[in-house]
């Protein structure tokens, strides 16, 4: 096996870049937020609230500027039966971003949460918070271990080294500055990524663009020379299942813990809403090379190439189709720099999903559902394991599954289909209680999952209309096997299943129980007589001047249980300086400040 010694130097290089960041990031940031009082835990999970314009817009771009974007659009456009026409996820996620801009940053940011599943727990309860926290966490992992898995083989492309040993580097390294400095790290690594994709293979496009191997792409965008025109075209029979993924792009990527994670960040509201709308424009610019690399390869006579006379589509290579044209279209040292500055931004992916995952897991599960008294240097300690154990986990994934992008997939399906529309009934919907979310997410799991995923081998038991079968023969082992293809935009109307299924079951059960037509003995999830109870957490303590919730539809609370949640969902200078001074009073055991 050959050891490129310039590719191992150029990674070393680059990775050491983006580890040295990480830990000054770390360094630099160690004591912010001590000065106001905010707990270590909070600041790590959403770097003290005081990320700027520069900083936040670059790592608001990079929640979904990474090695499966950059790699999945250069794929898409290259694939002779998609093209540029298929290749959704630039202009997807950036509308996804003006989207979460114009109706989602604002209100989560203004309420002072910490994490994306706080409202949830807030309005319907620990244990329905705990359930959404199953699909957001199965997407943050499964995000990852592709992220981890991609760069594996782009690394095995580079520098002929082993798979699983790049694999382990790269993810001992991302866990490392994250363990260290939490969101500051992350965010600052952001900045590097971005820069080292920009240039890295911006300097790479005019070598390929004129290598003799490739014909000109402005031609072969319309005509076909060695396959179908790149720009692609969409069939009738396709259309709706182009506007379903495209709605899955639009709409499933605002309930994601790695985006809310930016926008709870964010110095003010309006901040998050700028950042959202600059993330968007830098989505559109960085997928322009990505594009361009894809219609290089669509437009390269490869036998004239030192990859061989069998395109790498026909060797169930297209997946890595950018670090090839980098690799035989372009002069070895310009081929090591791009290729080791897009390694080491794919690297730097993979740490924002492991912090979102774990700070889900130590304040909504942890700390919210099982140990409301526990102390922040708890809540740091418990961060920092979970960050290990979720980036090992990933890490493992890439490593002995061989359908990570499969379940990738299956676990973005289930956050548009299952989350998002409990995000628009919790932040847009009044009344809306835990009998519908829970009917939400059954209705969205049961919809979702009987439309069968052939990524995963796993078949429907819904047939959709409009279905139809494919042959398939397995590139490994040689076998024809039927494949179900729904033609059906189920995904989305799952989502608005789930959605309507929730408005329609928590108008019912408030009905039933107000009216006594079902005796209050009933309301065995505390969610429509009960809502004093300790389930419900007190949602005056989120409630901040300006905010409209609709204060009439929440019941009085135990001023005891305010005081004790107060400090563990929101900062107490946040709170109208009334409700602090009530809470004071109203509590047997608070000191008295003479000085307030």
């Amino acid at each position: 096996m050959t050891i490129h010694v310039e590719g191992l130097v150029a990674i070393a290089v680059f990775y050491l870049l983006i580890l040295v960041v990480g830990i000054w990031a770390a360094w630099k940031n160690k004591h912010s937020g001590e000065a106001e009082g905010t707990d270590r835990s909070e600041t790590i999970m959403v770097g003290g609230r005081d990320i700027g314009l520069f900083v936040g817009g670059f790592t608001m771009t990079a929640t979904w500027v990474g090695g499966g974007y950059i790699n999945g659009t250069a794929e898409y456009v290259y694939l002779p039966d998609y093209g540029l026409a298929w290749a959704q996820a630039p202009f997807g996620y950036a509308l996804s971003l003006v989207v979460g801009g114009l109706f989602f940053a604002k209100p989560m940011r203004s309420r002072g949460y910490v994490t994306m599943l706080d409202p949830f727990q807030q309005l319907y309860g620990k244990r329905m918070g705990g359930l959404l926290f199953i699909p957001a966490l199965m997407g943050e992992i499964f995000w990852s271990a592709a992220i981890l898995s991609a760069l594996g083989a782009t690394l095995s492309v580079i520098v002929d080294i082993n798979i699983k040993m790049s694999v382990v580097i790269s993810a001992l390294i991302a866990i490392f500055y994250t363990l260290v400095g939490g969101l500051y790290s992350v965010a600052y690594t952001d900045v590097v990524q971005l820069f080292c994709i920009f240039v890295g293979l911006w300097i790479s496009v005019p070598f390929a663009l004129t290598n003799p191997a490739v014909s000109d792409i402005t031609v072969t965008a319309v005509k076909q020379v060695y396959q179908s025109p790149w720009r692609g075209t969409i069939h009738r029979g396709n259309t709706w299942v182009w506007i379903d993924n495209f709605c899955l792009l639009m709409l499933g990527g605002i309930p994601w813990q790695v985006y809310f994670q930016r926008v709870l960040s964010a110095s003010s509201a309006t901040y998050a809403q700028v950042l959202s709308f600059i993330a968007a424009f830098g989505c559109l610019v960085m997928a322009v090379p990505s594009v361009l690399i894809g219609a290089i390869g669509a437009s390269t006579d490869w036998n004239q190439t030192s990859y061989g006379a069998i395109p790498p589509k026909d060797k169930d290579e297209a997946d890595m189709i950018l670090p090839i044209v980098l690799q035989h279209l372009c002069p070895p040292f310009v081929s090591f720099f791009g290729l080791g500055a897009v390694s080491a931004a794919v690297m730097s992916s993979a740490d924002s999903s492991i912090l979102s995952a774990s700070s889900m897991f130590a304040r909504n599960i942890y700390q919210l559902a099982f140990r409301q008294s526990a102390s922040d240097r708890e809540i740091v300690w418990v961060m920092r394991i979970t960050i290990f154990v979720f980036g090992g986990l990933a890490t493992l994934m890439a490593l002995v599954t061989g359908t990570v992008y499969g379940l990738w997939y299956l676990s973005s399906d289930l956050v548009y289909v299952i989350i998002f529309p409990q995000l628009l009934s919790v932040l847009f919907v009044k009344g809306t209680n835990t009998y519908g979310s829970v009917a939400a997410y059954l209705f969205g799991l049961v919809l979702r999952i009987g439309g069968g995923e052939p990524y995963l081998g796993l078949p429907p038991f819904i047939y959709y209309p409009g279905w139809t079968t494919e042959k398939r023969i397995h590139h490994l082992t040689g076998e024809t096997e039927d494949i179900v293809i729904q033609k059906f935009p189920f995904k989305t109307i799952s989502m608005l299943a789930s959605f309507l299924g929730n408005v329609a079951f928590s108008y019912l059960a408030k009905y039933l129980f107000e009216s006594g037509k079902i005796s209050h003995k009933y309301d065995i999830l505390d969610a429509v007589v009960s809502k004093h109870s300790g389930e419900i957490m007190d949602k005056t303590t989120l409630v901040t001047r300006g905010n409209n919730i609709g204060l009439s539809e929440m019941a009085p609370v135990k001023p005891r249980l305010s005081v004790t949640l107060a400090a563990a969902f929101t900062r107490r200078d946040t709170l109208p300086t009334e409700t602090v001074e009530e809470e004071e009073e109203s509590s047997p055991d608070s000191p008295h400040h003479d000085e307030e």
